[in-house]
């Protein structure tokens, strides 16, 4: 079963003893819950589930429920083929196929093309066309008309992320009453930005269907509702809600974590033990300095690498003495953009390389593999340094998973983007602004010459943040915000 791939993002088992949760006597049986989202599960922990995988997982074994979206495969018939569910204790896991023509105009086209870049403000990689446009519709509309002889309005739908803005509208010309939320896991432009989609006002007038809208950072909330009063006439509420056209949806923040706990277990595990192990004696005497990110345009990847070579021209003493690592999966790689930035990084690679490498060492590392959740905590357990600069993201992950593997008595320090959602609950990271070359540097330096004593404040403060705003954490409280909502009628 696929995971979602556009958090990239960790998450872990559920723990076991949740599966008993609702039964206790005389408590009462919540409603069932059903998910929506691009791709679909795991619900148990594989070394690959993704932070919305780990939030959703232990509630849908509780209430028991289902969760629906693609298959990650296509088919002549597309969405008008077979389901194929698999059955999990409560739980359904229920996908559907694309046609090749969806998938390119409604995953490549309209999601990667023009929401995508538009939503993380690059205006200037963003390209619109009505086929695309139409086919995105279209596919919300057909995903809404397969899920809607399974659910019923005492159902609660969840529906997750930009694949599906108009699935919730859809839904309810289908006749669906019951509640309805919806979760943007990236971030949401400001309406200056948005209104260049030529369908921006359709789009967000779909989205007043949902009784709750939830997003990672009170920016994109306020973007939002920025959008809905200024382009559409709306007013906003003191209690949170916003109204348009005798509408109202309510609008609240939501910052979506990890399973902090068992990714401190991942830390210590033989796998982890490994790639620690092996990263050290790579890297000897040498401080490590790494960075985890799909291979996207809105990472600041270059900028990173741009910042690296400008500590080492500043502060000539790290030659010799410090390595970046950056892994870097391909994502979406047949779209130009990625390619294009391919290309940069490489080349400012080899060119970083060409300029500062000794016969024993060279400064910059780039891997385009993946790595397990496991790996992944030994390679963080062993970084000094760890660079999580997007120029613009919804949370970013990766920084929660770097704190929670630290070792408590020699922890790292995080960079973090100040365009980063992660920042408001991580202020004690090094905040820089991407952008600014020399501001990397100096952070990169700081970061390397700092104390013991200020790293293990920085990293207390840090990791109660991390194990206190969980998975489970996020889950549960938009749940319970969705649970008070009464569905109204969509005017």
């Amino acid at each position: 079963m696929l995971t979602g791939e556009d958090d990239n993002e960790p998450g872990n088992e559920p723990d076991a003893k949740s599966d008993d949760a609702s039964s206790s006597s005389g408590a009462a049986q919540p409603a069932r819950l059903v998910v929506v989202s691009n791709r679909v599960g795991p619900l148990k922990d594989e070394g690959r589930a993704g932070g919305l995988a780990v939030g959703l997982a232990d509630a849908l074994r509780r209430r028991g429920g289902l969760w629906f979206g693609w298959s990650g495969e296509t088919s002549p018939e597309g969405t008008s083929g077979p389901e194929k569910t698999e059955i999990h204790g409560q739980t359904a896991l229920t996908t559907i196929d694309l046609s090749e023509e969806d998938l390119e105009g409604f995953y490549y086209g309209y999601a990667n093309r023009s929401l995508w870049p538009l939503l993380h403000y690059r205006l200037d990689l963003a390209t619109f066309d009505r086929q695309s446009d139409r086919i995105y519709r279209s596919v919300n509309q057909r995903f809404a008309a397969r899920l809607s002889p399974l659910i019923d309005d005492g159902d609660i739908v969840w529906v997750h992320d930009y694949h599906f803005f108009y699935l919730g509208s859809e839904l309810r010309q289908c006749g669906f009453k019951g509640r309805l939320g919806f979760f943007l896991h990236i971030p949401f432009c400001p309406p200056d930005i948005l209104t260049a989609l030529p369908s921006s006002h359709d789009l967000v007038r779909a989205m007043l269907a949902y009784d709750l809208v939830g997003f990672q950072t009170e920016s994109d909330r306020r973007n939002f509702v920025a959008f809905c009063v200024q382009e559409l006439d709306g007013v906003e509420g003191a209690d949170g809600t916003v109204s348009v056209a005798g509408r109202s949806v309510r609008a609240a923040v939501f910052p979506i974590g990890i399973d902090a706990e068992s990714f401190r277990r991942f830390a210590v595990s033989p796998e982890a033990g490994e790639h620690e192990e092996m990263l050290r004696n790579i890297a000897r005497d040498r401080l490590q300095i790494v960075g985890v990110d799909r291979m996207d345009y809105s990472k600041g990847l270059v900028q990173r690498l741009q910042g690296f070579e400008r500590l080492l021209e500043d502060y000539p003493e790290n030659r010799g003495a410090v390595q970046l690592l950056q892994i870097a999966p391909l994502s979406r790689a047949e779209l130009g953009p990625y390619v294009d930035l391919r290309e940069e990084l490489e080349g400012l690679a080899g060119r970083l390389n060409g300029r500062f490498a000794m016969l024993d060492w060279t400064p910059v590392q780039i891997m385009t593999r993946g790595f397990s959740r496991r790996a992944l905590a030994g390679i963080y357990r062993a970084a000094r340094v760890c660079m999580v600069t997007p120029l613009r993201d919804g949370m970013n992950l990766v920084a929660k998973e770097y704190v929670a593997a630290q070792d408590p008595d020699d922890p790292g320090v995080l960079i973090l983007s100040r365009f980063a959602g992660a920042r408001a609950e991580l202020g004690d990271a090094l905040i820089v602004n991407p952008y600014a070359i020399d501001d990397i540097a100096r952070a990169l330096q700081r970061a390397l010459t700092m104390p013991l004593e200020e790293r293990q404040r920085r990293y207390e403060s840090m990791q109660a943040a991390v194990f206190t705003g969980t998975a489970a954490r996020w889950c549960d409280s938009f749940l319970a915000k969705l649970d008070e909502s009464a569905p109204q009628a969509v005017v």
